[in-house]
Parts: C-alpha cells; sequence; structure tokens
C-alpha cells in the first residue's frame, strides 16, 4: 500500500488527510482516506469527525473524501431538504424505514413467473397474516451479538442489567443479546411480548421456536415492577429537569458576565 500524509487547511491547524492507496487484490487502484487530529487521533469517517469537532468546525459542506469545502454539496443538500420538506406539507409521507437487518434470500427464478388460478379445480386461499408480514429467519437475533452502543467519545456504553424473570433459550442466550431482540420486538411489532410460550421450545428451539416471540422463557410482568419502573422514570425526569435548570441558570449569568465586560470595555 502507497500512503500519503498531507495538512488539511480545511480543518484548524495541525490536522492531517492520509490518503492510502491499495496496490494489489481486487481493490487494486483504490484509496481509502483517514484524518489525523493534532494529538495523533484517527478519524475513519466524516460522523466521528463531526462528534470529536462538535461546533468548533462547520463540516456540512465538507467533503471528506477530498478534505475540501464545497458550498455547491451543501447548495444541493438545502435544495433537496426543501423539496422534502414542500412535499411533506403536501401530505407526503417521511420515510421512516426501521426494519430490522434481515437477509433477503435471492429468488431461485430466473424467468418471471405467471400464476394461474382460472382452473376450474383450483381452490385459492388467501392467509392475510402471511401478507401483511414477512417472515423470519429462525435464530435472527444471533446478528445483534457483538453490537455494541457508545458515547462521543467512542467509549462503550454499560449495558442493562435484565430482570431475573427473563432468561433466555436457544443460542446465543446472553443478556445482551436478549436484551437487543426485546428491543426490537417492543420496536418493530405492537403485539404483546410473552417470550417462548410453548415448553417443547426450550427442548428444541429449532423446531418449535416462535420466531415472532423474543428467545426468552415465557414471562409475566408485575404490579410492584410496573410501580418501581414508574419510579425510575420520575427519578429520571426529576434529574433531567434539575441539570437543564442549571444549565439555563448558567447560561443566563455568563450573558450577563459578558454584558457586564461589553459596558465597562
Amino acid at each position: 500500500m502507497e500512503r500519503k500524509r498531507t495538512d488539511c487547511p480545511a480543518l484548524p491547524p495541525g490536522w492531517k488527510k492520509e490518503e492510502v492507496i491499495r496496490k494489489s487484490g481486487l481493490s487494486a487502484g483504490k484509496s481509502d482516506v483517514y484524518y489525523y487530529s493534532p494529538t495523533g487521533k484517527k478519524f475513519r469517517s466524516k460522523p466521528q469527525l463531526a462528534r470529536y469537532l462538535g461546533n468548533a468546525v462547520d463540516l456540512a459542506s465538507f467533503d471528506f473524501r477530498t478534505g475540501k469545502m464545497m458550498p455547491g454539496k451543501l447548495q444541493k443538500n438545502k435544495q433537496r431538504f426543501r423539496h422534502d420538506a414542500q412535499n411533506l406539507a403536501k401530505g407526503g409521507k417521511p420515510d421512516l424505514n426501521t426494519a430490522l437487518p434481515i437477509r433477503q434470500t435471492a429468488s431461485i427464478f430466473k424467468q418471471p413467473v405467471t400464476k394461474v388460478t382460472s382452473h376450474p379445480g383450483n381452490k385459492v386461499k388467501t392467509d392475510l397474516q402471511r401478507a401483511v408480514e414477512q417472515p423470519r429467519q429462525l435464530f435472527w437475533e444471533k446478528r445483534l451479538t457483538g453490537l455494541r452502543s457508545s458515547d462521543i467519545t467512542e467509549q462503550v456504553l454499560r449495558s442493562m442489567d435484565l430482570p431475573k424473570g427473563l432468561q433466555g433459550i436457544g443460542p446465543d442466550s446472553g443478556d445482551d443479546v436478549l436484551l437487543s431482540a426485546i428491543a426490537s420486538a417492543l420496536h418493530m411489532s405492537s403485539a404483546p411480548i410473552t417470550g417462548q410460550t410453548s415448553s417443547a421450545a426450550e427442548k428444541n428451539p429449532a423446531v418449535w421456536l416462535n420466531t415472532s416471540q423474543p428467545l426468552c422463557r415465557t414471562f409475566t410482568v408485575t404490579d410492584e415492577q410496573i410501580r418501581d419502573q414508574e419510579l425510575k422514570v420520575f427519578q429520571a425526569r426529576r434529574s433531567l429537569e434539575e441539570a437543564l435548570t442549571a444549565d439555563g441558570l448558567a447560561r443566563a449569568a455568563e450573558n450577563s458576565r459578558e454584558l457586564l465586560r461589553g459596558k465597562t470595555a
């Protein structure tokens, strides 16, 4: 690989841009772009760069590959945003596709298929539930293994502790995978979450598993657990309210000091 590191005038002084050109393999000739801060921290994407710089630099028109500010690109984004806003104002629907990363199997048919139902002996039955819901792959929760949330400093956040009543079954039945599966089920479906109600699923989940429910034993939510959760939500809202109030007072005090300094100057 050939590496070229140069200064990036679009970013603050001390920032370097590195372009790595591949010399062999199927991707020969292609290049990868990285950026290095004055302290040597490496950035592989524009979102990482934006999170690190914050409000210090406006990267709205910054082109990550060339390392230059592209005002024309920003203008196109504004026009597209304005066009989308006009469509929403006229009654259009926003793109809220939050489908889970489920693998799609390629069709085995290479030519168009015509379904003929005009034969007198045919009895066509329609499964309304199957027409609405797409089939789910068995043990699709395994794709959630290893996914972790991180903060702005790229530090992995601590996972939540599940109640003792929630116990996973089947392969990859760890608490982190089970938590992600339950959160996905609550987000994607309006049906109640009960877990695997069939006792046979614990013996052979590959045969008796209900794919519409998370990979956990059946559980019930008691009134005491609901009250405890309501108390936690109340305390979190109170803490958020206190933090916002303190931030507002600090901003007001800072504005007053700046105004006073301006008058004395």
